[in-house]
């Protein structure tokens, strides 16, 4: 509804509201439409400026980073399946050499808590954060030549808390010993089948410090060949890396669809700033 207008005053020479009409001059047909188009445009602009403030009053301001991280506590059932690991996945530039790479998800587990899912070093490692739920999936390439298990698990840590396990991940290098590899997710009668222990290639763990999470993904070769030198995936994506993990493009497999998960992961807890906080 708009606001009443207020009547103005009579001009000079004009008669008063009221007066006999026969006292009043007929304005012509060009001040009328001059009047009437003064008046339109008054309203549009004063209809525009009223939308603006009310669409940024309903906006509001973006959410805070102590509500960012306690909803992110609750992503995992409050945010579809294929929102957090998507049945395609699509890197655009993201492979060796600016390649485009394309991973399909052939296997998502269920939703569970953290024990029996890592080798006991990483769990000890881990245990400072807690576990409330432990998500993950399987993808394959485009070529079907290169498996990736993804994994988000959701942690009991406060801020602080997720803040010194990073630290610690971070000063003492956890993410780059081969004993604290996260193990893969092989289900039957999928080309992951034989992605074992013995069958990882690289990997990459992030002990996030926005959302009480930590995302990791491993990467193999999906003939299930044994593989004796692993490397980090941030090691194996360096230009000029001749390994076998940064050559097949494993490197590249598990850092990007970590990356991924990490964003939908901030998107569904209604964070905006994509950072990389990987803890080797």
């Amino acid at each position: 509804m708009p606001w009443p207008r207020t009547p103005l005053p009579p001009r000079p020479g004009e008669p008063a509201p009221g007066a006999p009409a026969a006292s009043r001059r007929r304005p012509g047909a060009r001040v009328l439409l001059a009047a009437a188009c003064l008046v339109l445009g008054i309203g549009l602009i004063g209809g525009a400026a009223a939308g603006s403030w009310l669409t940024e009053d309903a906006s509001g301001a973006a959410p805070s980073a102590e509500a960012v991280f306690a909803k992110g506590r609750d992503v995992w059932h409050d945010t579809p399946v294929d929102t957090l690991f998507p049945r395609v996945v699509d890197g655009l530039g993201v492979g060796p050499g600016g390649a485009d790479r394309t991973w399909t998800r052939i296997a998502v587990a269920p939703d569970s808590g953290c024990a029996g899912a890592y080798d006991p070093k990483l769990a000890a490692a881990l245990a400072p954060a807690g576990c409330v739920r432990l998500l993950r999936a399987t993808y394959v390439d485009a070529t079907h030549s290169s498996v990736i298990t993804v994994g988000a698990q959701i942690t009991k840590a406060d801020a602080a808390g997720m803040m010194a396990l990073n630290t610690r991940f971070s000063t003492q290098n956890l993410g780059r010993r081969t004993d604290l590899m996260p193990l893969p997710y092989a289900k039957k009668d999928t080309p992951a089948a034989d992605f074992g222990r013995a069958q990882r290639a690289s990997w990459t763990v992030r002990v996030l410090t926005d959302l009480p999470a930590v995302v990791y993904a491993v990467s193999g070769f999906a003939d299930g060949r044994a593989f004796t030198g692993p490397q980090p995936a941030e090691a194996a994506v360096r230009p000029g890396t001749t390994t076998a993990p940064a050559e097949a493009g494993l490197g590249h497999d598990a850092k990007d669809l970590a990356d991924r998960v990490e964003a939908d992961l901030r998107k569904a807890a209604g964070g905006t700033a994509p950072k990389s906080e990987d803890a080797s």
